[in-house]
């Protein structure tokens, strides 16, 4: 899985996913050659390798027990962890989104991994409990519908969107939508906390955040709920409820695109020809779980935007890991932390190949980017809950 001799590291993802399924171990080789996988020897596996456009190299059982040596030695920060299951993927997604809609959606197909698709009635039935691995689409969790409002109010997209989400929060018993996208995110964080793993792109990631922390209070002006905010509603968020974030400051303004100061879109002063963040080095033996979703081919990894495009250094909360930063700008880009007993990481921005997504803009093509090191973080949160977890050292 290094730079030089992995022609299709996307797919590569794949190709593990699929040798899991057929109830196969792996081991990651965490820092070994941009986080090699090895995988048993079969025929079945190399002929899907060269199907699928994969690199891969046949070794012999004393250059791999060699290798496994080489990785367990004190001195080297490395180590092999063995993934034991392919993990049953959700994606909650609103019904007729296309999979180029989404960055997850489009490399999970791009890489050939299966997934189910999950919205607001199955996740208040507690359909989440049959699924390892959640990812949440690009979602408003707070009932303002993206905050497209001051650019597209007239637009028919926007139109029936609202009528949609406004439709099925009434079929499933609510007055507001607002109302309804809470109860779902209180849903998810419980599934979090009952041991799940949830991972966040762009605006699903501080939506999600505020929504929690603002249980019980509109902060929803009166094109999105019908009625007022309530006065002064800033002093009344409890940021004890939120996952990542704390101390921000809410956007008020309905016209403007942008849910709070977590966000850092409008603060950034970074050209788009330097516009990198940096992946940071975990300890392998002792950090395997940040060491595995920071494996890549660089450290350096090429910025991208979205409506949250990266997240205010400030106002993440002290047990929260920062797994990529933009330091120079004061920005993370990349965070990971623990609920209860499960875990949950946000990646900001829409797409890691499209540097600013608009609204209609055309679909990545996934095969122009085989190897790009901004989606192999996503496809190292989908492998994450195949690994046999060990008890914590400290």
């Amino acid at each position: 899985m290094d730079a030089e001799s992995q022609k299709n590291h996307l797919k590569a993802y794949g190709i593990t996913y699929w040798t899991l399924d057929k109830q196969l171990k792996v081991k990651w080789l965490l820092n070994y050659r941009g986080g090699s996988f090895l995988l048993p020897d079969t025929e079945e596996i190399q002929r899907e390798c060269q199907i699928r456009g994969v690199s891969f190299e046949v070794i012999s059982n004393s250059k791999a027990e060699s290798i496994l040596e080489d990785i367990s030695s004190p001195s080297q920060n490395m180590e092999a962890v063995v993934l034991e299951k392919a993990p049953k993927i959700a994606v909650y997604t609103p019904y007729g989104k296309q999979p180029w809609d989404d960055a997850v959606t489009m490399v999970l197909s791009y890489a050939e991994i299966p997934y189910e698709t999950v919205y607001d009635e199955e996740v208040l039935n507690d359909g989440l409990l049959l699924f390892d691995w959640l990812h949440l689409h690009h979602e408003d969790f707070t009932g303002q519908f993206g905050k497209f409002y001051g650019a597209y109010r007239a637009a028919n997209w926007y139109i029936k969107e609202k009528k949609d989400a406004e439709a099925l929060a009434n079929k499933l018993g609510y007055a507001k939508v607002s109302e309804e996208k809470l109860d779902v995110a209180l849903k998810i964080r419980n599934y979090v906390v009952g041991g799940g793993f949830m991972f966040a792109m762009c605006s699903a990631t501080d939506s999600f955040d505020i929504a929690l922390s603002a249980e019980g209070i509109d902060i929803c002006e009166p094109m999105f709920d019908g009625d007022g905010s309530i006065p002064g509603y800033q002093n009344k968020i409890d940021y004890n409820k939120t996952f990542a974030f704390t101390n921000y400051t809410l956007e008020r303004s309905p016209t403007i695109y942008e849910f709070s100061s977590i966000d850092m879109t409008r603060k950034r002063m970074i050209p788009k020809t330097v516009d990198y963040f940096s992946l940071m080095e975990f300890s392998a033996k002792w950090d395997p779980i940040p060491t595995m979703l920071c494996q890549n081919h660089t450290a350096l990894v090429k910025g991208f935007m979205g409506q949250t495009t990266s997240f205010t250094r400030d106002e993440i909360k002290s047990n929260v890991l920062v797994m990529g930063e933009n330091k120079s700008n004061g920005e993370a880009k990349y965070i990971h932390g623990i609920k209860g007993k499960g875990f949950f990481t946000f990646y900001g921005g829409h797409d890691p190949e499209d540097y600013q997504h608009r609204v209609g803009d055309a679909k990545t093509e996934l095969d122009l980017h085989p190897t790009s090191p901004g989606y192999r973080l996503i496809l190292n949160n989908v492998l994450f809950p195949a690994a046999r977890k060990k008890k914590q050292k400290t």
